[in-house]
C-alpha cells in the first residue's frame, strides 16, 4: 500500500490518480502532535458520555419489523436495541407519526437512527460531533482535505456527516458495505461518486487493532459487496500512524477491521457529499448559536445553511 505525505497532498493530480485507480489513499503527517492531543482529550469525554436518548414516542405496528431488523443487522445489546427503538419512535412523533412506505432494510439510512453501542458495548460511536466541540469544526474545514472534496465532488459540496468512533477490543469488525445512499440504489450504481469519506486516526492503525479494510479498484464494479464481514481475497489494511488520515470514493468496498488487540482502535468519520444529496445528519437545528455566530461562512455552508430545500410561496 503505498502512502502519500501531507505535503504531497497539495499535489492534486498525484490524490486523484490514487483515487480514480484505487479508490482510496492514505496521508500521513496530517495533524501535529498538539492537535492530535486536544482532539484525543475531547474524544476520551464523549466516550464516557451516556449516549444520546431524547424520550420515546407511540408505538406503531411496523416497529416489530424493525426491531428484527436492527437485531439482524448489527451485534447490539438488549438494551441499545431498546434505545434505538426509542429513538425511532420518538423521531417519527416529530414527523406527525408518518410510518415508512417501505420495510425496514429498504429504508434510506439517513432516515434512520442507528446504534451508538456494537459489540455489545465494546464499541462506541458518538455523533452531531459539531454541536460538541469546535475542534471537530476544524477537521471539517481542513483546507487541505476540503479542497480535495471539492475537486471529487463539486465545489458546492457539503458536510453529510462527521463522527468518532472507538473500535473496542477483542471484536470481530463490521460488515463490508458502500457508503449511504449508494446501499439504497439500484444497481448498476452510478460511474461518479456521490460522496467521499475520510478517517482522522488518533491512534495507529494496525493490522492487528482494526484498521479500516478496502478492496483496491471496487469502486468500479458499480455493485454492492454482501452484507457480511469477513477476510476478502485482495483487501488491504490502511496501516498509518496517529496523526495521519485515509480517504476513499464512497462506492469503494470497505469495512472495519477486526481487533484483536487489548486496547481500543479510535478515529473521526468526515462524510462528505454533494450538495443535492440528502445529507446523513442534518446539523443545523443542533448547532450552538454562539459556535455559529464564529463559524466561516464556509463553514455555516457545509453544516447545511443555504444548502436546503425552502418554503416556497
Amino acid at each position: 500500500m503505498n502512502t502519500i505525505s501531507a505535503k504531497q497532498i497539495d499535489d492534486h493530480q498525484l490524490v486523484m490518480e490514487q483515487l480514480n485507480e484505487q479508490g482510496y489513499a492514505v496521508v500521513e503527517g496530517m495533524l501535529s502532535e498538539r492537535e492530535l492531543g486536544q482532539i484525543r482529550r475531547v474524544v476520551e469525554e464523549l466516550f464516557q458520555a451516556v449516549p444520546f436518548n431524547p424520550g420515546d414516542g407511540p408505538a406503531s405496528k411496523e416497529d416489530e419489523q424493525i426491531e428484527a431488523f436492527l437485531a439482524d443487522s448489527y451485534t447490539i445489546s438488549k438494551a441499545e436495541l431498546n434505545r434505538l427503538m426509542r429513538l425511532i419512535r420518538y423521531e417519527r412523533h416529530l414527523n406527525h407519526d408518518t410510518p415508512w412506505p417501505v420495510p425496514a432494510n429498504e429504508v434510506v439510512k439517513m432516515f434512520m437512527h442507528l446504534p451508538e453501542s456494537f459489540d455489545l458495548g465494546k464499541t462506541r460511536v458518538v455523533r452531531n460531533l459539531p454541536a460538541k466541540h469546535e475542534v471537530f469544526c476544524q477537521l471539517v474545514e481542513n483546507e487541505k482535505v476540503l479542497k480535495l472534496a471539492r475537486k471529487v465532488l463539486g465545489n458546492d459540496c457539503v458536510l453529510s456527516d462527521i463522527s468518532a468512533n472507538s473500535i473496542g477490543p477483542h471484536t470481530e469488525g463490521a460488515a463490508w458495505h458502500v457508503d449511504s445512499p449508494l446501499g439504497q440504489l439500484p444497481e448498476p450504481l452510478p460511474e461518479y461518486p456521490l460522496t467521499l469519506q475520510n478517517v482522522w486516526m488518533l491512534d495507529d492503525f494496525t493490522v492487528e487493532n482494526g484498521a479500516t479494510r478496502v478492496i483496491p479498484g471496487s469502486h468500479k464494479k458499480r455493485k454492492r459487496p454482501a452484507w457480511a464481514g469477513g477476510r476478502m481475497e485482495d483487501e488491504v489494511a490502511l496501516t498509518a500512524p496517529a496523526g495521519s488520515m485515509a480517504i476513499w470514493l464512497s462506492n469503494t468496498w470497505h469495512r472495519i477491521g477486526p481487533n484483536s488487540t487489548d486496547n481500543p482502535r479510535r478515529a473521526i468519520l468526515c462524510y462528505y457529499s454533494r450538495s443535492w444529496i440528502k445529507p446523513f445528519s442534518d446539523y443545523r437545528t443542533s448547532i450552538p448559536a454562539d459556535v455559529l455566530k464564529k463559524a466561516s461562512p464556509t463553514l455555516r455552508y457545509l453544516l447545511g445553511f443555504s444548502a436546503n430545500g425552502l418554503v416556497r410561496g
